[in-house]
């Protein structure tokens, strides 16, 4: 007993200043992380990727066929208002259809069959009635991110707009001294003669969270992976006697059993797999049993969800390993503070600062949001983010494999063990 009063350990200045550090580092890292990736997607946005469809048939007008659809197709792709910030992409309505099914685009601008048809009625002879509007229609796709869709819709209402303007300008040009005579009401939808609609591109059930159910579904996969790690490890080492255990007053202790580094994280590891069966059928019970979220797919989502917290929880371990007790700090920066912002759920990747759409190419949580949200919303197709999701888990569950046990090899190796091996009493001689 040393006598001192263990309040007295307040007056340490290191015990403030490390923990002041570290704690201080951690509050500045996540509001960067946080606030910094989303404190403005517009201006960061570049090539958001949304299709522009002419299905327009064209039509005859003055003599000549016209095609309103492709002259505005072509002035949009054209035009330097959006910059970079938008990437069109000319396609048919198929190929739209297809890619908004995939999460590859995040909403598209439609011209319609009978685009230049009902255009060119505007100016036609006057008649009794209202003469009807033209339509442009702008595709949503909130299964790709409820951000991205809305910054995507902005974009292409602009466009409709713009081209409606221009349309407009184009018909009253064309407008001669026979056709003065038309209503007050054509004449008044000569200038701005476009009606833009608003449809969703790729719907989705009612129990999908408006696209966000994959994203909250992948982060509890992530979340149960590197909190059950922090306590398989800590349960390890009871188990081996390394560390006590309290359970509120009492305190357990076992008995040492030494294990190397390796085998600790063998063992360690063979329990996150094992465990990772009950935790998959949990997660999945939970979300569609209970909750009802929509789903289909279901064998593969429990794969999928084995998996992903089996590869999440072992990548933890690694780095409990191999850092030890800072390795909880790096584990929570990996997995959460780094991974949140980066993936691509809300603010699509597009729309991030370039540091973040780095950190977007290896973030396990968006490579595991990516395959969830291909099961869930796109009818499990590999192009749209299945694939990569099972190619990214199995190189990181191997990159795991060669930096834990390599690491802790090296370190048994030099005999860096947690509990150094006593020394072997010395051998006295025997004398006559």
């Amino acid at each position: 007993m040393s006598g001192i009063h263990p309040f007295r350990v307040l007056t340490a200045k290191p015990l403030w200043i490390a923990n002041g550090v570290i704690t201080g580092v951690l509050a500045l890292l996540f509001t960067v992380f946080y606030v910094g990736a989303n404190i403005d997607p517009v201006d960061h946005m570049k090539k958001l990727p949304v299709g522009l469809v002419n299905a327009d048939k064209g039509a005859a007008a003055g003599g000549r066929q016209i095609n309103l659809g492709a002259q505005i197709t072509a002035s949009i792709t054209k035009s330097t208002a959006s910059g970079d910030k938008i990437d069109w992409k000319v396609m048919d309505e198929k190929g739209a259809k297809e890619e908004l099914g995939e999460g590859k685009l995040f909403g598209a601008l439609v011209v319609p069959a009978d685009f230049t048809s009902s255009t060119t009625e505007l100016t036609g002879p006057a008649t009794t009635g209202t003469p009807a509007r033209p339509t442009l229609t702008v595709l949503t796709n909130q299964s790709a991110g409820s951000v991205g869709s809305s910054l995507a819709r902005t974009a292409t209402t602009k466009a409709a707009e713009s081209a409606s303007l221009q349309v407009g300008r184009e018909l009253t040009a064309r407008i001669t001294a026979g056709q003065a005579k038309q209503s007050a009401a054509a004449r008044t939808l000569l200038a701005d003669p476009v009606a833009v609609t608003l449809e969703d591109g790729h719907p989705l059930d009612s129990h999908s969270g408006l696209g966000l159910t994959a994203f909250y579904y992948a982060l509890v996969l992530v979340v149960c992976g590197m909190l059950s790690a922090n306590v398989i490890s800590g349960q390890v080492d009871h188990a081996l006697g390394y560390t006590h255990n309290d359970l509120g007053p009492l305190r357990l202790h076992r008995p040492l059993i030494r294990a190397t580094r390796v085998q600790t994280l063998a063992i360690g590891s063979t329990l996150m797999a094992g465990l990772s069966l009950l935790m998959g059928s949990l997660v999945m019970a939970g979300a569609v049993g209970i909750m009802g979220m929509d789903a289909s797919h279901l064998p593969l989502l429990w794969l999928y969800s084995v998996c992903a917290i089996a590869v999440s929880g072992i990548g933890a371990l690694t780095l409990l390993a191999v850092f030890g007790t800072p390795g909880m700090l790096v584990v929570t920066l990996v997995f959460i503070g780094m991974a949140v912002p980066t993936a691509g759920a809300t603010t699509p990747i597009e729309a991030l600062p370039g540091f973040y759409r780095f950190l977007a190419e290896f973030e396990p949580l968006r490579q595991i949001t990516g395959g969830i949200r291909s099961i869930l919303y796109y009818d499990a197709q590999g192009d749209a983010g299945l694939t990569r999701g099972w190619v990214m888990m199995a190189v990181g569950l191997a990159l795991a494999a060669l930096f834990g046990f390599g690491m802790t090899g090296w370190y048994d190796r030099k005999g860096l063990h947690r509990v150094p091996a006593e020394p072997e009493p010395e051998k006295t001689a025997v004398t006559a």
